[in-house]
């Protein structure tokens, strides 16, 4: 059965609120055992939260555009489950609801390139579903995350939200059989497609368009899923564009494992690929290949912070290019390849990274490859087999630091350019690989490469 949301009472005029009108196609398709609920093109269609249900494709056609309130009101789950389930006054639920949004949303003391710690539970929402079986988003339109009316302070290189953490566009917990083809998804204020606890995943053709300015943004953040294909998608967004997640809030849906990624264009102002820094679970039987990074802070980065760890990693025929951008509000200085194992706390017990194996990579741009561990045995059994690193100068940032953000201590390393930086990092191997610079940034190397306190490293 289709389930038409123009029959249920929506206009599409892109002015009107139409989530009533969607929430009740959603809800008669699940009255009925399931179906597809349809956005006609041609129309956009203003929303506040929207609750998923089991067995549901909704399909977005070519020319529809489901974009997001302009009312912050409108993205607190306590209003969407309550015109569900109670008939109460207008007034009395306004009321109600602005008092719940003046407690939620406040400002946070420091921007988040400071402290961004997150448990992984927003406080507003957009998209949302949760234990369901077998939903798909679909179709060749757009979700608007509506990303400006989440603006604080916005500066030439960046914009803050006013509060942390906003609206995921999609988040998605505890669901089985989990599709989203074709549709692109794009200006969200905050993680795109965050999937907690979620099965059997397939991520393919999407396209998530950013603002590369828009802090915490991320793209794709799988969090304590397993069993999940990412492919065919391209993503820009700043922060990470592909990021796994192990927050504390979920400890109860397991380790991130069983994922492969593949035939994905990437570019972002923190990190293509990454893993962290929320890690307090294992990470393991994950594979990145046949992708391409372009114009990014940083192309791959394994950010472990709290206990847990990476395990069994395989990054294979990825082509790199990275640049600067303005290091005091985005994480990272252009390192192609970052693994950093750093207490988030003084109290922290941080877990380890090993078995990561890289090949037939290839790097160009302003900084080398990063090994960074506080203790001995942290990173252990790397390997990179024909890798090329090309230092290419691209903007007039200075150069040469590391970036070991979040951490205790300093932010950054000591200056120094070089091909590779490894500190406390052991059984590592680089096989059939090549270094070289360019132009005027060759004359800025300090060295080739800073091993300090490595054990068994072969280059």
């Amino acid at each position: 059965m289709i389930y038409n949301v123009l029959d249920y009472g929506a206009l599409g005029d892109g002015i009107k609120n139409d989530t009533e009108a969607i929430q009740a196609a959603i809800d008669a398709c699940n009255a009925a055992g399931g179906g597809q609920v349809l956005l006609p093109g041609g129309h956009t269609y203003r929303a506040g939260v929207i609750m998923l249900c089991e067995n549901l494709d909704l399909h977005l056609e070519m020319g529809a555009v489901l974009k997001g309130s302009d009312n912050l009101d409108d993205y607190i789950l306590s209003r969407a489950m309550e015109r569900r389930t109670v008939q109460q006054d207008g007034m009395g639920l306004a009321a109600g609801l602005r008092e719940s949004t003046e407690t939620i949303v406040k400002k946070r003391d420091v921007p988040s390139y400071v402290n961004s710690e997150y448990a992984g539970q927003p406080t507003h929402y957009f998209i949302y579903g949760k234990d369901c079986d077998n939903v798909a988003i679909t179709g060749l339109g757009t979700i608007d995350g509506n990303e400006e009316i989440f603006y604080g302070d916005v500066t030439k290189w960046h914009i803050e939200g006013i509060f942390y953490p906003r609206a995921p566009l999609l988040f998605l917990e505890n669901i089985s059989h989990l599709t989203i083809t074709g549709v692109t998804l794009a200006h969200s204020a905050f993680w795109t497609v965050h999937m907690i606890g979620c099965r059997d995943v397939l991520i393919d053709g999407i396209r998530i368009l950013n603002n590369l300015k828009m802090a915490n943004c991320d793209g794709i953040d799988p969090d304590h899923c397993q069993n999940v294909r990412i492919s065919n998608c391209h993503v820009e967004c700043a922060d990470d564009c592909i990021v796994f997640k192990n927050t504390l809030a979920y400890m109860q849906y397991g380790p991130c494992e069983n994922i492969v990624v593949n035939n994905c264009t990437l570019t972002s102002t923190s990190a293509a690929i990454k893993f962290g820094t929320e890690s307090e679970d294992l990470y393991r039987n994950i594979f990145i290949e046949n992708c391409t990074i372009s114009r990014s802070n940083r192309a791959i980065s394994l950010q472990l912070r709290d206990k847990g760890s990476i395990e069994n990693v395989t990054f294979h025929n990825i082509g790199i290019d990275t640049r600067l951008f303005k290091r005091d509000v985005f994480w990272g200085a252009a390192e192609p390849i970052s693994i950093t194992v750093l207490k988030r706390k003084e109290d922290t017990q941080v877990g380890h990274v090993k078995n990561v194996h890289f090949s037939n990579i290839f790097c160009r741009g302003e900084n080398g490859i990063f090994l960074y561990a506080e203790k001995d045995g942290d990173i252990s059994n790397v390997t990179f087999d024909n890798v090329s690193v090309d230092l290419w100068e691209q903007t007039d940032y200075e150069k040469g630091f590391h970036d070991l953000r979040p951490s205790t201590g300093e932010w950054f390393t000591e200056k120094g350019l070089c091909y590779v930086y490894a500190h406390k990092a052991e059984n590592v191997s680089f096989n059939n690989c090549s270094f070289g610079a360019d132009g005027s940034i060759k004359n800025q190397l300090a060295t080739e490469y800073k091993i300090l306190d490595c054990k068994n490293f072969h280059i």
